[in-house]
């Protein structure tokens, strides 16, 4: 018997394809592709990922198609422009307020009426535009939407919440959510455009509206991922608006870091169309978001090492450093080098803000997670407002087609890289010796 076993011919086990698949598939690939596979073999992930996606798209539509929808019918980018201002304005009064009432009473029970309210807000709008109404109409419209969750705040939370014992693999998925941030805001103005071109003035805010309610209505089913609330009685401090351990020096780097995204799109739109390639503008602030996404991915990738304080200064010393590129590229006038500085300066953003955002998650207790990533999130919006508004200016009176207006981002950059040695210095100070 023995040796009738041992004359048979040994053949190799067929290897399934899937196996196969991953045999080919090249080693860094499988590094880079790890971590996050990982995160997303916990129960529920998946789900809750796909609908805040959903969610989370209108959040780069709804300024474009109130912008195209209202200039369109009324003729007058400044009222757009103003009306769009209103509500972010709202937004940054009404954010924190509708963030402490997720972390108070959870996200279900606050996020689909907030939501609810504000898809109301939006075809309020879009029906005073398109009844010819008043213009004041317009903005009391539009400031309704201002209750709109932040729906990327959320996702965060339910991360730190799952993988609260496991710090590199949050690092991971905050990193996966900066990277999901980038592709929204790169996509949303895009089908804005489109939808409000090609069928008709209204349909971006339509569309908009119907994805937010959709998702969020989708994420808020989630109930197994969803973080408890928090009592008011558990709340460490509920009754100050700012987190005892969110100091304004951080805030300002937010609003500062801001300021750079903001007045980066009106000066690169400017510089192309001083140059008579407005069509190009789309092309270059896209490889500044595709540089941003594949940074975010790949920096999920690696270990953390040091204190979150001291990773977030170098991302955002690195950032300061590498705006000045943008500047430098259009002063020698190449479409091709200003592409290239652009994409290699949109790489120090996103991980600029995934470190940012985990500090936050390490310092603000947990009961009032959302409020701290929304105050954050305010301050990033309203330095977009100012950005925008000061490249503006920049664009209108500085000398045109000249590389001054580059020097804006730039100089926000370096706002931001003094708040943030402010905000590391005044924590080390107040440490026990």
């Amino acid at each position: 018997m023995i040796l009738f076993l041992a004359s048979r011919p040994v053949t190799a086990r067929p290897v399934p394809p899937a196996r196969r698949r991953r045999r080919r598939r090249p080693a860094a690939l499988r590094r880079v592709l790890g971590p996050y596979g990982r995160i997303f073999t916990v129960p529920g992930t998946r789900a809750f990922t796909a609908a805040n996606l959903l969610a989370r798209l209108p959040m780069g539509m709804f300024g474009v198609s109130a912008i195209l929808m209202i200039a369109g019918s009324r003729g007058s980018y400044a009222l757009a422009g103003a009306v769009t201002a209103t509500g972010l304005a709202a937004t940054a009064v009404a954010g924190p307020w509708t963030a402490r009432l997720v972390d108070r009473y959870g996200q279900a029970r606050v996020a689909v009426p907030a939501t609810a309210l504000a898809a109301l807000g939006s075809l309020a709008l879009v029906l005073c535009v398109h009844l010819g109404a008043p213009s004041w109409t317009l903005f009391a419209a539009y400031a309704c939407t201002a209750t709109t969750p932040n729906t990327g705040g959320m996702a965060r939370a339910r991360w730190a919440h799952l993988l609260r014992d496991d710090p590199r693999a949050l690092h991971t998925a905050n990193s996966f959510e900066q990277a999901a941030d980038e592709v929204c805001f790169m996509l949303g103005p895009v089908l804005a455009a489109f939808l409000c071109t090609a069928l008709f003035p209204e349909a971006g805010t339509l569309t908009g509206a119907v994805l937010l309610l959709t998702g969020v209505l989708l994420f808020a089913a989630q109930r197994r991922t969803e973080p408890p609330a928090t009592p008011v009685s558990a709340r460490h401090g509920a009754g100050r608006l700012v987190p005892p351990l969110l100091p304004l020096p951080l805030l300002l780097t937010f609003l500062a870091t801001g300021a750079v995204f903001g007045s980066l799109e009106v000066v690169t739109i400017g510089f192309t169309d001083a140059h008579g390639q407005r069509a190009v503008a789309g092309a270059l602030l896209a490889l500044q978001a595709a540089g941003s996404c594949a940074a975010g991915l790949l920096y999920g990738v690696l270990r953390p090492a040091g204190p979150a304080g001291r990773r977030f200064l170098r991302c955002v010393a690195a950032m300061a450093a590498l705006m000045w590129l943008p500047c430098t590229a259009a002063g020698a006038g190449g479409g091709v080098l200003l592409g290239a500085a652009l994409l290699l300066a949109g790489m120090a953003t996103a991980p600029t803000m995934v470190t940012g955002m985990g500090l936050i998650q390490s310092r603000v207790p947990a009961g009032r997670l959302n409020e701290g990533m929304t105050l954050a999130v305010t301050a990033l919006l309203t330095g977009i407002a100012a950005g925008s508004a000061t490249g503006g200016w920049a664009v209108q009176h500085l000398p045109r087609g000249t590389a001054a207006g580059y020097a804006v981002p730039a100089a926000a950059a370096a706002l931001a890289l003094t708040a943030a040695v402010t905000a590391h210095a005044v924590r080390a100070a107040r440490r026990p010796v």
